[in-house]
């Protein structure tokens, strides 16, 4: 492609910067707010996947290649592009580096989130972000993200919480293996001991001795297991004062899936070291990343997901239970998406909100701390995502 379908004059001012656009959330983040007439500057590593999208939005898009371990040059990427709000679906290994550029360009932000302890330290960054009057909300995905806003719904209904537990559960209709989501992340989450809380502390386990099976709706019956995940932070932090005693995270892959997973896993491409190629280092999962861009979905494959939140507690000393479900289905014209859309779309419409100022609160939080429910529900609704309280549809 040439430069000139690439880069615009220097002059341009984008509505948005996608971070990590060439992987597989900002792609979907990119197609969303692009077909919405947004102006969006597109930064990765790479655009393998990004061309075709730059040359159908020529007049609304450019790339800038960049390096998240760069914080300098992340920072003149974000001035350079005049954009208020950044959305970043890189790796969650750089949303510090991210949140250092955006404190620094005075930028709102968004993440798809990471691990607790630099979830954490993103909250922590709240008199900081208050400040500069910005905001910034990190794991604004599928979940993290629509699972903590579904609990921050059902939780007006209960005097007291006394258990959380949530996680998604996915399959498809042709069984062979096509990335779920962030390689990097899915054999972080088969191989990190899994926190949980439990009577009010803080336990790890691995993952696969908590297995179990459970039914979910539009998915059937499926193995779920603790992962390391952000929420059981998140829920403590913002339901502290409900009284929550015990939080869960499940994930759940369907056995063709996980089948694959495994194997990689067993190839050490899991392995954090660098291996040395010529006079070049190279990290096994980040290089699985860039190889994995080439795979295509087999002809009239479909995904269903669905993503839980189970509440148990009480409301005016009777015992109360609360199902929220987000009921995810192939989307029309988004198949090469599969499920991801449900991580893409959440991130896309949370940074709206941001924009438009259906989020004005300023500082940092996770979604379950500002987000308003019932829009976002509604902008789901039109995804096609239905929620579910108890078996009911709410939106």
């Amino acid at each position: 492609m040439s430069q000139s379908l690439i880069k615009k004059n220097n002059n341009h001012i984008y509505d948005f910067v996608v971070l990590g656009a060439d992987g597989m959330q900002g792609r979907i983040v990119a197609r969303d707010l692009l077909e919405k007439g947004y102006d969006v500057l597109l930064a990765d590593l790479s655009q393998l996947k990004l061309k075709e999208l730059l040359k159908k939005y020529s007049q609304q898009a450019s790339f800038e290649q960049a390096d998240l371990r760069d914080v300098n040059r992340t920072i003149g990427i974000i001035q350079k592009s005049g954009a208020e709000v950044i959305i970043n679906c890189a790796e969650g290994d750089w949303n510090m580096n991210v949140y250092q550029a955006g404190l620094h360009t005075r930028c709102h932000l968004v993440d798809l989130g990471s691990r607790v302890d630099m979830t954490r330290d993103q909250i922590k960054l709240d008199k900081h972000f208050k400040k500069i009057e910005r905001t910034a909300i990190t794991g604004c995905g599928a979940v993290p993200g629509m699972g903590n806003i579904m609990l921050a719904h059902a939780a007006k209904k209960f005097n007291s919480i006394e258990t959380v537990e949530l996680g998604f559960a996915w399959d498809s209709n042709i069984k062979k293996f096509v990335v779920p989501f962030s390689i990097e992340s899915i054999m972080e989450e088969y191989t990190l001991l899994a926190p949980y809380i439990e009577n009010g502390r803080l336990k790890r386990i691995k993952p696969m001795k908590s297995a179990q099976v459970r039914n979910f709706r539009a998915v059937g019956k499926q193995k779920i297991f603790l992962v390391d995940h952000p929420e059981t932070y998140t829920i403590q932090h913002y339901f502290k004062s409900w009284g929550v005693k015990n939080i869960r995270f499940y994930a759940s892959f369907p056995q063709h899936s996980e089948k694959i997973i495994n194997a990689l896993i067993d190839l050490t491409f899991a392995d954090k070291h660098a291996v040395n190629f010529g006079k070049i280092d190279i990290l096994p999962d980040e290089f699985l990343a860039q190889l994995l861009k080439r795979m295509k979905h087999p002809r009239g494959y479909k995904e269903w997901e669905n993503i839980w939140v189970l509440i148990k507690g009480s409301h005016q000393r009777r015992r109360k239970c609360i199902m929220m479900e987000c009921i995810v289905p192939p989307l029309k014209g988004w198949e090469d998406a599969g499920c991801n859309i449900d991580t893409g779309f959440p991130a896309s419409i949370i940074a709206q909100m941001i924009k438009s100022g259906d989020i004005n609160k300023v500082g940092s939080f996770a979604p379950e701390g500002v987000v308003p429910e019932k829009l976002f529900f509604k902008e789901l609704r039109k995804k096609k995502m239905r929620v579910y309280e108890n078996g009911k549809i709410i939106n």
